[in-house]
């Protein structure tokens, strides 16, 4: 087998949460808190995550949000008990689960590659965790028909995964999961090998699903789109360490760090280099070109006066009108449908502002702009932390 299906195999031999008396139609009665504690996980001599906490409450639906290596899948397998931890604890339901085999966590986990067995039909996938543990018949026919409808998996129940599309097949590796009736769902990255249009479709049913049953839900993905849209709240990770962990609105709107402030978004935060000018009581943004009263910004501590520190603006936030104080170059005009980046060059910095006006603009013409000032975001120029 190769190593997702072994994966595979360890979830589906695990014992099924609940009982059939206890189950109520919307599914999940228990869905549990996970919380892990200074975890740390080393493979061989290279640390992959070291003294990690992360609580999910329970019911809500986390994602782990981050590029690829940065230790996210591994944070995902090791709740699910498939990866030992070197140091640290796990916790699901405020059971100590650190040392528990993957059968004992009440967990039930969706693969990247579906992960479903070639020579089963789709209803025999569904139901295979629930045959091998002694689930009675008429058990095994309520969840199956349940998950099924919840899918629209019905007209497709004799077919083996062969003669299913991409989609149809990550639904089945999702009801498979749907049918064990878990505390926790986890799901590592179970979108990524369909195309834009089935990752937008079952996105959305994703979300539905998770509203309907009110479950635990933690999910790793690289795409922050995905993210944005699904997460009750989101831990951007970075080399084993999470930067920063909030709902998405405030991830996107008061990023922590400068890592967070240019990983999401599209395009990606503006960055100006400059320093803070305090006088008379008002504060300051500067560079050479240009200043920007920035006395409301929420600062941490009072800033020195001289310190040198990057503004952040997002697209949106930079307005294209005529009568503006600043004016740069047209460099790229990207039409978008609904609106358009404009990429301008000031003073050697591209800066891209988001337009939705009609307004003919054309490389090489010089555009009127400005920022907005209650928009904007401070990063310390040394560490790259907010201000």
């Amino acid at each position: 087998m190769t190593n997702v299906a072994n994966m595979a195999n360890a979830v589906d031999m695990a014992g099924v949460a609940g009982s059939s008396d206890a189950a109520d139609v919307a599914g999940l009665t228990n869905p549990a808190n996970v919380a892990v504690r200074n975890l740390t996980i080393r493979l061989g001599a290279n640390t992959v995550i070291e003294n990690l906490d992360l609580d999910v409450r329970a019911g809500e639906f986390v994602v782990l949000l981050g590029p690829s290596g940065c230790g996210k899948s591994t944070l995902l397998h090791s709740i699910a008990g498939l990866i030992d931890v070197t140091d640290g604890a796990i916790e699901i339901a405020g059971e100590d689960m650190t040392w528990a085999d993957p059968k004992d966590r009440r967990i039930a986990l969706v693969f990247q590659s579906y992960a479903l067995y070639p020579t089963m039909s789709v209803e025999r996938n569904l139901s295979f965790a629930l045959r091998i543990n002694g689930t009675p018949k008429a058990e095994i026919a309520r969840r199956v028909a349940r998950a099924s409808e919840m899918l629209q998996l019905g007209p497709l129940l004799k077919r083996k995964p062969a003669q299913l599309s991409g989609g149809q097949r990550q639904r089945v590796a999702i009801g498979r999961a749907i049918v064990r009736e878990a505390d926790v769902f986890l799901f590592d990255e179970p979108l990524s090998n369909l195309d834009a249009k089935l990752r937008t479709e079952l996105r959305r049913e994703l979300k539905q699903l998770h509203q309907r049953l009110g479950a635990t839900m933690i999910y790793v993905t690289h795409d922050q789109v995905e993210a944005m849209t699904l997460a009750t709240r989101m831990a951007v990770m970075r080399g084993g360490v999470i930067q920063q962990f909030g709902t998405p609105a405030e991830v996107y709107a008061r990023p922590d760090n400068l890592f967070v402030a240019t990983f999401l978004g599209t395009p990606a935060m503006n960055l100006l280099k400059g320093t803070l000018e305090t006088r008379e009581g008002r504060v300051h943004f500067s560079t050479g070109h240009w200043r920007l009263d920035v006395s409301a910004y929420p600062f941490k501590n009072t800033p020195a006066n001289g310190l040198p520190c990057v503004l952040g603006v997002r697209a949106e936030d930079v307005r294209l009108a005529e009568g503006a104080s600043e004016h740069a170059k047209v460099s790229l005009v990207e039409p978008m449908g609904n609106h358009r980046v404009i990429w301008l060059d000031y003073h050697g910095v591209q800066v891209a502002s988001i337009d939705q006006t009609k307004t003919p603009l054309a490389i090489g013409d010089t555009a009127a702009f400005s920022f907005d000032s209650t928009h904007v975001s401070l990063f310390d120029e040394a560490g790259g932390a907010r201000l």
